[in-house]
């Protein structure tokens, strides 16, 4: 078991107050007295843990960031560049995933300002954030690809509605008329603003969209493999897909080629420059959302109280 403060004030014959006086550099201990911390810290092998002493001053230098899914391409990448980010500023970075599960989510978020961070980001799951409410007006909060709802907060995200306009667009000017959607859930807010002008483009060129082309996959493997052979099972097949879920890209690039589907994805994946046949994929840069998500946090840290807004 590591040596505590107390085991080094026992050793040494003086207060815990001491020695943290000691461990702080303070002036106003004799050397007879700072000697005796000194050498009781060296045999006992005594490590302040300052994350610890962090929490209890209130300053924690820590920021939160919770995300659905940490081994999604798109959320990973999030999380590097945060933690990257708060590297650079001196600050650590407590990571928790929610499962696409709203109740865990507000576990975990809860269990996380509950240990006094600088600042959260949160990319959400749940369709009410008033549960952070209590925290609003001394910790920064900032959403990442989800904007709030139940409270006022920063958020940055993607133009959902203007990626599926350039990929349904891109499709049609190729000559593709027959064009499947695929997307996680319309729970998810970036799901239903892509599908809605997916079908406005359809809509705009005079071609009705086929309300079998559209399927939902879910968050698992399982229903990815579902929702592709929904799409193989219809006698008018399509002849190209937007894939909106990340997390599904990598599946369905997998049998693009025997669905001999054009694939637009939304969302960078590894290795998809490599792929035969090639597929276009539209890279939303998770680095840069994360850069300007940690740069929003720490203007409102620096300036805790001020309004917040939506970007």
């Amino acid at each position: 078991m590591a040596a505590s403060m107390s085991d080094i004030a026992r050793a040494a014959g003086v207060s815990v107050k001491t020695v943290s006086r000691v461990h702080n550099g303070e002036e106003n201990v004799s050397p007879e007295t700072r000697d005796r911390v000194m050498q009781a810290i060296a045999e006992l092998g005594y490590v302040r843990n300052d994350l610890a002493r962090a929490f209890r001053m209130g300053d924690s230098s820590v920021l939160g960031i919770v995300v659905p899914d940490i081994e999604d391409p798109f959320f990973a990448s999030i999380v590097c560049q945060v933690d990257q980010s708060a590297a650079e500023h001196g600050m650590l970075t407590f990571v928790a995933g929610t499962g696409d599960d709203p109740e865990q989510e507000r576990r975990r978020v809860e269990a996380l300002m509950g240990r006094q961070l600088s600042g959260l980001l949160l990319a959400s799951v749940s369709h009410d954030h008033g549960y952070l409410q209590r925290w609003a007006n001394s910790t920064p909060i900032v959403f990442i690809d989800r904007r709030p709802e139940g409270i006022e907060g920063d958020s940055l995200a993607s133009d959902d509605a203007a990626g599926a306009i350039t990929v349904t667009q891109h499709l049609l000017d190729h000559g593709h008329h027959k064009i499947a959607f695929l997307g996680d859930s319309l729970e998810v807010s970036t799901t239903a603003a892509r599908l809605a002008s997916y079908r406005e483009v359809l809509g705009a060129a005079g071609i009705e969209a086929n309300p079998e082309y559209a399927v939902m996959s879910g968050f698992t493997p399982g229903g990815v493999t579902r929702a592709i052979d929904s799409l193989r099972a219809l006698p008018d097949q399509p002849t190209a897909l937007i894939s909106s879920n990340g997390r599904a890209n990598q599946i369905i690039a997998a049998q693009v080629s025997d669905l001999q589907l054009a694939l637009v994805a939304f969302s960078d994946f590894p290795l998809a420059d490599a792929l035969s046949p090639t597929i276009t994929a539209l890279d939303q840069q998770p680095r840069l959302l994360a850069q300007q998500a940690v740069a929003r946090l720490l203007e409102r840290q620096r300036h805790t109280g001020g309004t917040t807004s939506a970007l």
